[in-house]
């Protein structure tokens, strides 16, 4: 099996269900320009804080969702516990600034800290599903970002 090196091109601030801050290192804030034009961005983040051997062997999810009747593997989950913790979300762009290398947004659900890996524009042609399909076990959930806003997630976990 070959071994990948990855490395942080910043780290959130903040964040963790709220609003946050992406810095973004120095040698990557030229990276940021043209970042401004778009209104949201796609996150790719190391879940540093699940990043433990015993979890990376997780491959059975149980059952985390409250209307499942059957196990799920992992791979069938958004789970922060996985064979490599990562981690993507996709976040308004609030504010860009290159020259200081800052990304806010009003919501990250990554944890104060979180190595940032990887931003990439937000592009309907390539990110949007038209007429996505689901399991019935959560054809429920809302059909967006916007109206997950108001929906009782709670209710949804066992966990």
């Amino acid at each position: 099996m070959q071994t990948f090196t990855v490395h942080p091109v910043g780290v959130v601030n903040g964040g963790g269900e709220g609003p946050a801050q992406l810095r973004i290192d120095p040698a990557y804030r030229d990276g940021l320009r043209g970042l401004e034009g778009f209104g949201h961005a796609v996150v790719t983040w190391w879940a540093h804080e699940v990043d433990d051997p015993e979890l990376r062997a997780l491959v059975d999810a149980g059952r985390p969702y409250a209307r499942l009747d059957h196990d799920l593997g992992i791979f069938a989950t958004r789970s922060p516990l996985r064979p490599n913790p990562l981690a993507l979300t996709v976040i308004e762009l609030a504010a860009v600034d290159a020259d200081v290398g800052l990304v806010e947004t009003p919501y990250l659900d990554a944890a104060d800290g979180t190595p940032v890996l990887d931003l990439k524009p937000y592009t309907p042609s390539i990110d949007r599903i038209e007429h996505p399909i689901v399991p019935a076990w959560c054809a429920h959930w809302p059909e967006s970002a916007e109206a997950s806003a108001d929906f009782d997630w709670p209710s949804e976990f066992r966990f």
